[in-house]
């Protein structure tokens, strides 16, 4: 793995962080590249993944300087990579936290609401500004960030290149938690041991199910929570659960 993205692992903890100084991490195919390797083979004993970035950033998007012209089906497959990778964030099976501050671009945007928990300092901006480049989104906010925001709200943000702060991105839900700043790691380091503390099985249907469950049909969402009952409420770490609520201590899951 290349020094574009440090990777860092204690505890069960990965803290990957991005590291293209003087670019605000901008993303470019190969720090992509490199989230994808490691979210396509995670290493072994991994439980939960921190992203972050280098000086004051989080990710400032796509980086236009690299940016390559495309003809229009080379760059629906480019798109398609992204949505690839997101998905792979989004529902590889491993709870992910954002420790976010600056800019928190365009395509980094994309990147955080792949992420399962958010936090953010006051530096932070949160901005879709691809209608002032005359382009459109293509790594998954038209679905992520929308249902956030909704697509009235969203339209507006991209239309006018509107930028919202920590704090207007916690009200928003960009954000889950709004932090002091250099507050942002430490929160993410103790929110990740929460996490890896759960049971793996419970972590993993939680990821795969409520995005999915939202796009269901009532009844259809209704059997979908009771097949994820039945394999979590059946599983050994269940049977852990509950003998360590009854015997007053911390339950020790596989």
């Amino acid at each position: 793995m290349s020094d574009i993205l440090k990777i860092e692992i204690e505890d069960g903890i990965a803290t990957l962080t991005m590291n293209r100084p003087g670019k605000r991490n901008a993303m470019c195919d190969e720090l992509l590249n490199a989230i994808d390797a490691f979210f396509s083979n995670p290493p072994e004993g991994v439980k939960v993944v921190i992203l972050t970035g280098v000086e004051g950033h989080y990710c400032s998007g796509l980086d236009l300087s690299e940016h390559q012209q495309r003809d229009a089906e080379g760059t629906m497959r480019h798109s398609r990579g992204w949505h690839a990778i997101m998905d792979k964030i989004q529902y590889g099976g491993l709870p992910v936290v954002s420790a976010m501050f600056g800019a928190v671009i365009g395509g980094g945007l994309e990147l955080a609401t792949s992420t399962h928990v958010r936090i953010a300092e006051p530096s932070t901006i949160f901005q879709l500004p691809e209608g002032k480049r005359g382009i459109y989104v293509g790594g998954g906010a038209s679905v992520r960030v929308g249902r956030i925001l909704g697509a009235d709200r969203m339209v507006e943000m991209m239309l006018t290149g509107r930028k919202y702060g920590a704090e207007e991105g916690l009200a928003l839900g960009l954000t889950h938690y709004s932090v002091g700043e250099g507050e942002a790691m430490a929160l993410a380091r103790k929110l990740a041991g929460q996490i890896a503390s759960n049971a793996p099985l419970s972590n993993y249907i939680m990821i795969q199910a409520l995005s999915r469950i939202e796009d269901m049909a009532k009844a259809d969402g209704l059997f979908t929570e009771s097949l994820c009952a039945a394999l979590t409420q059946t599983s050994p770490d269940a049977i852990e659960g509950l003998q360590a609520f009854l015997q007053k201590r911390d339950p020790r899951f596989g």
